[in-house]
């Protein structure tokens, strides 16, 4: 470096004890500021909109320069101060890393996982100044041949090996997820640029078939957009659990946390819900590359991670996102038509069993993220609505208006296009409803009436009107059960009975988890917590409770008997029939020619061939 302030800081980070799930961090400062280097850990990690104070998880640290120790004073949850110093300063500390999440760090000795924001603080004053990282292997025995996989750019470090990696600033070095262990590695290409995918934890997937089936989709968004942003490769990070969902987007790679049983096994060519549900969140991360991570927010550019950043545009990060994970499988011709139309009717079903959304707008749903939406209670569906499930519906809706009134022309693909011109490739924030205006100005028509109802308003998005212009039958029907998830025809001949309230299982027994809004337990005076042990005096369990309720009839009152905390308590209930809260979408067939033509321009030509590939694998035995 030419001059002393941009003397890189130099961090390491070691596996210290992964049966104590502790890694071992260094954070060395060439230059201290000469009043005392105040060094902070992030409050928040980018995607996730919550404060997660995780200085917490810091369980000891002391700092030296030279061979002198010097004095470290904690100031609040998250900052330290040194005590003036000649430099180097260095801090060394230990994160307690146990969150198999896809936001934090985990550690033991299967694998270690962390995001830069779990471990590495940062010397306040020197954001700009180049990081270097050197990645240490276990200093205990381990299972496996542990490997590391980032993008991380390298300094000296082999690929996949241990070693010096690099960052040019701090964001950039808290923007690549770090996973080291005994994992499969496969790679296609996309794009022109090598895309590949980790996989950590016992599994049987067939990654072959997953490396043909990410392929489409990613060239279906980098056709969308244009282009992909500047990456030398893309990494999918990819964590196996018995049940486990999430995903977490970063600037050239996504970590992933998914059930073993939703990977592609061998031997077939089908696309399960499980399989579905899971090349959709691969979909939704890889949207990402361009919405926030560099299409965002100008509360975003650049964020201060520190406290809240407060906006009402979430709808559009997340909420048109989530519209085009799924309908990129479509259009990449991995599903079918009405295969995605099941997909569209559970997200309106979701959004329909929600009375919170009479209640709080998707534009305060986004602003209120952090303290309402990632903070959800047991009065959540009566409280508030998701700025993804009706964001999406929002940017399908307003995509459909816009097809519509341009005569197929335009749609708010042009409006994402756009977006991507004027803010993501100049590293331009996007203001404060910048994006109504540019959809406005898109369609050529005036949507203030739009966005006014259906953003910042709580009405109900036209879908019924709107989706037979396209040739889509829209219809609701009752839920067929509890677990019934909207999306397909009824199975069930009768009125379905309820109570008006969700259960989870507690040892057996049937616990009220959720009491919804004018339903038959809220009007009885049942609550959330309430164990229900008996109706009509006959023994209720979480298994049978369903199957009791359904020998009643509409308008019948039962006699519940339930313990709050303690206490037995006898409740009247009058029940009610299932409300029709379910979306189903079909094809209709019998469609004019030009609702035809909007509806294949919309949802793709119903059979796109896709192109084979040829795909590299690493694989672990231990693991297939």
């Amino acid at each position: 470096m030419s001059t002393e302030s941009n003397t890189p800081i130099l961090y390491s980070v070691q596996p210290k004890n992964p049966a104590a799930h502790l890694f071992e961090v260094t954070c060395t400062v060439q230059n201290p500021a000469a009043e005392g280097q105040t060094f902070s850990l992030p409050a928040w990690i980018p995607g996730s909109y919550m404060i997660r104070d995780f200085a917490k998880n810091i369980v000891q640290i002391d700092a030296w320069a030279g061979n002198q120790a010097v004095e470290l004073t904690k100031l609040d949850k998250q900052n330290w101060q040194c005590s003036p110093c000649n430099g180097p300063l260095s801090l060394r500390y230990d994160v307690y890393a146990w969150d198999l999440s896809v936001r934090s760090a985990h550690l033991d000795q299967l694998h270690g996982f962390f995001n830069g924001t779990s471990l590495f603080l940062l010397p306040h004053g020197k954001e700009t100044v180049p990081c270097i990282v050197d990645i240490r292997p276990p200093e205990k025995p381990v299972r496996g041949n542990w490997r590391v996989a980032t993008t991380l750019p390298r300094k000296t470090a082999v690929p996949y090996q241990f070693g010096s990696y690099q960052a040019q600033n701090y964001h950039e070095l808290i923007d690549h997820p770090v996973e080291m262990g005994d994992f499969t590695l496969a790679t296609f290409e996309a794009g022109g640029v090598p895309h590949d995918i980790v996989i950590t934890g016992r599994h049987h997937a067939d990654t072959n078939r997953l490396c043909r089936d990410l392929e489409p989709i990613c060239e279906q968004h980098i056709r969308f957009f244009g282009e992909l942003p500047a990456m030398e490769r893309y990494l999918f990070l990819i964590t196996v659990t018995g049940d486990g969902y999430g995903g977490l987007e970063h600037r050239s790679s996504t970590a992933l946390l998914c059930s073993r049983n939703d990977l592609p096994r061998r031997k077939t060519d089908e696309i399960d819900d499980g399989y579905r549900s899971f090349l959709g969140l691969c979909s939704h991360e890889y949207f990402h590359l361009w919405n926030i991570k560099r299409i965002k927010p100008s509360v975003f550019s650049p964020c201060d991670l520190s406290r809240e950043n407060h906006t009402r545009q979430l709808w559009a990060f997340e909420g048109i996102t989530s519209y085009y994970d799924d309908l990129a499988l479509r259009r990449s011709g991995l599903i079918s038509e009405q295969s995605y139309l099941e997909l569209l009717g559970q997200t309106i079903t979701r959004v329909l069993r929600g009375s919170g959304r009479f209640k709080q707008s998707v534009a305060e749903s986004s602003f209120d993220a952090w303290t309402k939406f990632y903070r959800q209670d047991e009065n959540a569906p009566n409280a508030i609505v998701s700025y993804y499930t009706k964001g999406a519906l929002i940017a399908l809706a307003l995509d459909l208006t816009i097809r519509l009134h341009s005569d197929n022309s335009k749609s708010l693909d042009d409006v994402m296009k756009t977006l991507w011109e004027r803010h993501g490739k100049t590293a331009t924030g996007v203001p404060e409803g910048a994006i109504e205006k540019l959809a406005e100005t898109i369609a050529g028509i005036e949507l203030d009436g739009f966005f006014s109802n259906y953003l910042y308003g709580t009405e109900d998005l036209p879908l019924d009107q709107l989706l037979p212009r396209f040739g889509i039958k829209y219809t609701l029907r009752p839920a067929d059960s509890d677990s019934d998830k909207g999306g397909k025809p009824s199975q069930y001949k009768r009125p379905r009975i309820v109570l008006g309230a969700k259960f989870s299982n507690r040892n057996g027994a049937a616990c009220i988890s959720t009491v919804f809004d004018n339903g038959a337990a809220q009007q009885a005076g049942l609550a959330a917590g309430d164990l229900i042990c008996a109706i009509d005096n006959l023994r209720v369990t979480h298994a049978n409770l369903e199957q009791q309720i359904n020998n009643y009839a509409v308008g019948d009152t039962v006699t519940v008997h339930a313990f709050r905390h303690d206490e037995l308590l006898r409740f009247e209930v009058t029940l009610q029939s299932a409300p029709p809260d379910s979306c189903v979408l079909t094809l209709m067939e019998e469609v004019d020619s030009a609702t035809r033509r909007r509806r294949t321009s919309w949802l793709g030509e119903r059979h796109r061939p896709i192109r084979g590939i040829l795909t590299r694998m690493v694989s672990n035995p231990h693991q297939n």
